[in-house]
């Protein structure tokens, strides 16, 4: 039966700690056996739900938090951002693609969370706000017992 190993961190609603969650990531990332590429792109995506979480979520106020859980489950790295805001529903983020809004801003971070993880959703988080959950595949090449 496979273990779950879990990792969570509390951040402060600070502009450092999207730099630091990103590099919490990049290491698991990297331990568990992803190429730089998907260490990259893992690391984009958990940037991306930050800087969420800091400006949307927590409207930079500095008395909230934001939780940061990173998972080996099986045969995946599933990422858990949750804020203390109000909560968004994730069809109401308008499409960075459509013509109408290719110069607006707001939009872009979740299109490249999308793009770069293997799946992603919002739900209401544990104490209210919005949580986002990305999951990518474990590459295929590194025995379980090797994982970090």
């Amino acid at each position: 039966m496979a273990t779950t190993q879990s990792l969570e961190v509390t951040l402060e609603t600070l502009i450092e700690s999207i730099d630091l969650a990103e590099r919490i990531v990049k290491r698991v990332a990297e331990a568990s056996g992803f190429d730089e590429d998907d260490v990259h792109r893992i690391g984009m995506a958990v940037r991306e739900g930050v800087i969420n979480a800091y400006n949307y979520g927590n409207s930079q106020e500095r008395d909230k938090k934001i939780v940061l859980t990173v998972e080996l489950e099986g045969e995946k790295m599933v990422v858990h951002i949750a804020d203390e805001g109000p909560g968004f529903d994730l069809s109401d983020v308008p499409d960075p693609l459509a013509e109408e809004n290719l110069l607006r801003t707001s939009g872009r971070g979740i299109f490249l969370i999308k793009a770069f993880m293997d799946e992603f959703s919002v739900q209401r988080g544990p104490k209210g706000g919005a949580e986002i959950v990305m999951t990518k595949k474990l590459p295929q090449s590194v025995p379980a017992s090797g994982r970090a």
